[in-house]
């Protein structure tokens, strides 16, 4: 998958440091679940995978939960950040506008935004609940997600692009996404993507999904 961590959509950036006694707390939040993420090496950088490009990011909703849809601004781990050993306010930016029809992001930072930025717009999109988005990959989930029923975009549709943001849409009204808060990146190697209306709630769908990946291995091992 050379393509990983190419940014599909045009970005309106605007580069500056982002003020820390605004934006701290959640930063500090997301930077833990990205560590959290990353030591369980569903976000990262491996030589092996990939192509050697970074995978995997974290975003969180900045602002009121009422704000008008594509203008429902975020922070988010910046491109191409996934395989630093730490990071800080600087690799994180904030998404203030996303519209999927002209395939652009406007956003503010020292880093620009990373490449599934649409992607996060897309769910934060389908509920104001909505709070927290993480983008995760994980060849034992994502291989097993028809068995643990998880809702999977059209495989022909490629991340990061205005198609996917409105194929993830379409599961929400679709499928059993909004009970499931996970979903399968049919197109995307190993992409799995989770939400919640907390940073908590999110981490806690991908290892409870994790851990039944695992347990269907098991029982293929164990004798019966």
């Amino acid at each position: 998958m050379v393509d990983e961590g190419v940014v599909q959509f045009k970005a309106q950036h605007r580069r500056q440091a982002l003020d820390p006694m605004r934006y701290g707390d959640l930063a500090s939040k997301l930077i833990a679940w990205r560590e959290v993420l990353a030591k369980m090496q569903l976000v990262g950088e491996d030589p092996a995978r990939y192509g050697g490009a970074g995978y995997g990011n974290v975003s969180g909703r900045v602002g009121p939960a009422g704000a008008v849809l594509g203008k429902r601004a975020m922070m988010i781990t910046g491109t191409q950040t996934s395989g630093l050993g730490n990071i800080g306010l600087s690799h994180l930016c904030v998404v203030d506008e996303y519209d999927y029809h002209q395939n652009r992001v406007c956003s503010q930072g020292l880093s620009e935004p990373s490449s599934e930025t649409m992607t996060h717009g897309a769910i934060y999109d389908l509920s104001p609940a909505i709070r927290f988005v993480f983008h995760a990959h994980s060849p034992m989930i994502w291989q097993r997600a028809r068995s643990l029923r998880i809702p999977i975009t059209d495989p022909r549709i490629g991340y990061g692009t205005p198609q996917m943001a409105l194929d993830v849409q379409r599961l929400f009204s679709g499928s059993t996404l909004s009970a499931t808060r996970i979903l399968a990146m049919g197109g995307h190697e190993d992409g799995i993507i989770v939400f919640g209306h907390s940073a908590e709630e999110a981490g806690q769908v991908v290892v409870t999904y994790l851990a039944r990946a695992y347990e269907q291995t098991c029982k293929r091992i164990i004798p019966q």
